[in-house]
């Protein structure tokens, strides 16, 4: 009894030490940064082994994606403390124009057999080490659309989560083709603005025209958003 009491408390005092860490508040945050951890180590370890950088732009991807994530919890965890809506609406497009580099970590699986790929290792090894990035890039965006939403419904009273949700997630598909397809990054918001808006007018204002552009979009939003109504209702029946 004593042995449990003791373990018991041992287990609140890392729990406490944890919480003061803010982007280690909780258990996901911990298994997420392990996981994120394995990501680097296995392309680190390519890296060292091969003597080639192939890879190692994965590791800027994830970081990229990392952003939105850090904008949505810290949102989400102070907003009791946020009474300007302007303040959320400032936050919420800032995070807007990042959030897609999660999703887009997804199309790096493009890399297991393209002419990128230089081939150095064992076929398996680069599916194992950019299958953990693709995962760690959907899992800060499946976390990151979560916390906005819980703020944006509650804040604003959004009748159906899809009112939210499939905007955003279209809104992630297509920054995933301008990234992917016409290479385009967040920063060209500020660096390179009107490129972007000419090239952006034109795939919205010329959809049939633009089939492709307007076929990837409409999958990978579909894709995207059932991905994560799904993980959103299996975290509920696995309780």
């Amino acid at each position: 009894m004593i042995y449990l009491t003791k373990q018991r408390e041992m287990k609140n005092s890392l729990n406490l030490y944890y919480s003061r860490i803010f982007f280690l508040r909780d258990e996901i945050d911990r298994l997420l940064l392990l996981s994120i951890i394995f990501s680097i180590g296995m392309t680190s370890a390519r890296t060292l082994y091969s003597g080639h950088i192939t890879f190692i732009f994965l590791i800027w991807n994830l970081f990229l994606a990392w952003i939105p994530y850090c904008i949505s919890q810290w949102l989400y965890y102070r907003q009791h403390k946020i009474k300007s809506n302007f303040l959320v609406v400032i936050l919420f497009a800032i995070w807007l124009a990042f959030v897609p580099n999660t999703f887009y970590i997804l199309t790096d699986l493009y890399h297991i057999g393209d002419n990128y790929n230089d081939f150095s290792m064992p076929q398996w090894f680069d599916l194992a080490m950019l299958l953990s990035f693709a995962w760690n890039g959907l899992l800060l965006g499946i976390l990151s659309v979560r916390h906005i939403e819980k703020v944006v419904i509650a804040r604003f009273r959004i009748k159906h989560e899809l009112l939210f949700l499939y905007p955003v997630m279209w809104q992630n598909a297509f920054g995933i083709y301008i990234g992917r397809y016409l290479r385009f990054n967040s920063w060209d918001v500020i660096s390179d603005p009107f490129h972007l808006i000419r090239d952006i007018a034109g795939v919205l204002l010329h959809p049939f025209t633009e089939r492709y552009a307007t076929g990837m979009i409409f999958c990978f939003s579909i894709l995207i958003t059932l991905i994560y109504l799904m993980l959103k209702k299996l975290s509920k029946a696995i309780v």
